[in-house]
């Protein structure tokens, strides 16, 4: 019997690569005037002058991370007080001290998470609005608040 090889003049109709057309003169593929980019950098990042739509990516500067923390701490004033609202209140409804007490300090530590991941998101949201950053506080804000209402109940 015969090999049913085919041969390297056989007419196979496999892969060819498509016909390579060049150009008559090197300038015909290029466009006759060069537009205002062509000298700058290729620009990696969305935004800037490329992309006038899209948010410009920044780093956060001192000033803004100087007015969040102002912000967070005004907040976390502003929840102590709160706290002990709650703490009265819930001694009020019988719950015993030490409890209302405990559930007083889960419900400020969950608006400090809760509030922290706000502050984040609002100083720079492309750097810091990520579930690895976002996430966790979110998490323990929401967990923390679920464990204070609980344990006020008691």
């Amino acid at each position: 019997m015969q090999d049913q090889k085919t041969s390297p003049t056989s007419t196979d109709p496999g892969f060819k690569l498509p016909a390579q057309t060049t150009p008559t003169t090197p300038q015909d593929g290029m466009p006759k005037t060069a537009p205002d980019t062509a000298s700058q950098p290729v620009e990696i990042a969305p935004g800037g002058a490329t992309n006038t739509s899209a948010a410009p990516l920044r780093d956060t500067s001192a000033r803004d991370l100087a007015i969040g923390g102002a912000v967070f701490v005004v907040l976390l004033a502003i929840y102590f007080f709160v706290r002990n609202a709650y703490v009265h209140h819930l001694v009020v409804r019988r719950v015993a001290p030490s409890s209302a007490g405990s559930a007083g300090w889960l419900m400020f530590v969950g608006l400090a998470f809760l509030s922290f991941a706000a502050v984040l998101a609002i100083i720079n949201a492309a750097k810091y609005l990520t579930l690895a950053i976002t996430g966790p506080l979110v998490v323990i804000g929401v967990l923390a608040l679920i464990a204070a209402l609980l344990i006020g109940r008691r």
